[in-house]
């Protein structure tokens, strides 16, 4: 006799517990797992992507209400059926599928999972949930972890750096994501790719706050943007957006783009640019920095691609200054965590300290090759001050070559949600034309 085959709808919640248990035990960007997934059939692919997403944004509610609803907690090694109640409890309160289904589903996934004796107590949790529905919502509303469903030390760390928006930046990490376009000005205008897209079927409006982005109503893959193909547009955030701006480019001048991959930012500064500045686009990593060169291909650009380690220019630079200088720094990403939910189950505050030491040494090493009346900004995707304005005020502190300027008219903290936008920040740093002679002692080290 064959084996029974796997009931509708089981092996795509196997196969989501199994990449969520990877992302938790081998500590992997989910990013890089979900593309790796085999055996789902194209219509349950959005599914998939719901599902593990989903449990990764919602993980800490989640663990905390199946600790309350098993009677006993599980072996430390059974990561896959944890995540499997998981699944299961986010499709009973976050997601528009039939209870009867989502439950029914998630039972025969045990099996799949190799758990079939496990079957039971899913079922036993998920009903339990039903019942107590109501009286967990109430309880949970007490509990920090499950509330937010961020990580204890991370709703420290916020509520520390932002004591009166702590509680509006945490939900609005839990809020999926708008999509949003940069339309290449170099080959339409806004208003035409916005009619373009109309005559798609997409739904679409425009920023006020930065001229080449347009926001769609729903997410659709990129292969349905029209023109993406010929390079008329690309998919980055509004906040990523403003970096070029920032920049101020102007045609023939040298620039460095530091930590360039994936090459958003290096397209949109040669759009801006129109094509006609000498952009050196560098990062340590040869893969990464391949897709820099893929992305500039779609858009019929060029850069100078440079595989290098931004503290060490010496192994790269050919001693020639740059007149504009973006240093799109490694942070900890708090500030996109609604498009990378998993951030909530990866980071950890030892990360925090290692970007921190990374930043300021990269700022350092990264100042000298900027020009005189040269400008740097300095970007990064948190919201933590220790890497944001604390970072540049350490760094204004030690460094005599800045241009003297008000802090706070030469930097912007974007909170995730504002605008629409994720959480970034910039802080543009102007070297004087003419050198000056720091008074008093030297700064100390």
């Amino acid at each position: 006799m064959s084996p029974r085959p796997a009931p509708a709808g089981a092996r795509v919640r196997a196969v989501a517990a199994e990449l969520v248990a990877r992302v938790i035990d081998e500590h992997v960007a989910v990013d890089d797992l979900l593309p790796t997934a085999t055996g789902i059939a194209p219509r349950d692919q959005a599914l998939l992507a719901a599902l593990v997403f989903g449990t990764l944004r919602w993980h800490h509610r989640l663990e905390w209400q199946a600790a309350r609803l098993l009677t006993r907690p599980l072996k430390q090694e059974q990561t896959a059926l944890a995540a499997l109640l998981r699944i299961g409890l986010l499709q009973l309160e976050e997601l528009r599928i039939p209870a009867h289904a989502a439950v029914s589903a998630t039972v025969d996934a045990a099996a799949l999972l190799g758990q079939s004796s496990a079957g039971g107590l899913v079922n036993a949790v998920l009903r339990r949930y039903q019942r107590e529905r109501e009286q967990l919502t109430h309880d949970q509303e007490q509990v920090p972890e499950a509330r937010f469903a961020h990580p204890q030390w991370l709703i420290e760390a916020i509520r520390t750096d932002y004591p009166h928006a702590w509680q509006a930046i945490l939900d609005a990490n839990n809020v999926l994501p708008p999509m949003w376009l940069r339309v290449n000005l170099l080959r339409t205008t806004r208003a035409a790719y916005l009619e373009k897209l109309r005559a798609s079927g997409l739904t679409a409006s425009a920023a006020t706050e930065v001229e080449s982005a347009v926001r769609l109503e729903e997410p659709v893959p990129v292969a349905a943007l029209p023109g993406f193909a010929a390079g008329e547009v690309s998919v980055q955030d509004l906040s990523a957006q403003r970096a070029a701006k920032l920049l101020d480019v102007r045609p023939g001048q040298r620039v460095l783009d530091a930590c360039a991959a994936p090459g958003g930012k290096t397209g949109h500064i040669l759009e801006v640019a129109a094509g006609r500045s000498e952009v050196w686009a560098v990062d340590h990593d040869p893969g990464r920095l391949a897709m820099v060169g893929e992305n500039l291909e779609r858009l019929d650009l060029s850069a100078r691609l440079v595989v290098g380690d931004a503290t060490s220019p010496p192994d790269w630079w050919d001693g020639k200054p740059f007149e504009r200088i973006l240093l799109d720094a490694p942070c900890s990403a708090l500030g996109v965590i609604r498009r990378h939910p998993d951030i909530k189950v990866l980071r950890r505050p030892a990360d925090v300290a290692r970007v921190v030491t990374l930043q300021a040494r990269m700022l350092r090493s990264l100042w000298p090759l900027l020009a005189p009346g040269g400008l740097l900004v300095y970007a990064t995707c948190t919201v933590l001050k220790r890497e944001n304005a604390d970072q540049i005020g350490a760094f204004r502190g030690t460094e005599p070559t800045i241009e003297p300027a008000d802090a706070a008219a030469t930097s912007s903290q974007l909170l995730p949600g504002e605008a629409q936008g994720d959480g970034f920040y910039y802080a543009w740093l102007r070297k004087p034309h003419v050198s000056r002679t720091p008074s008093g002692p030297p700064p100390q080290p």
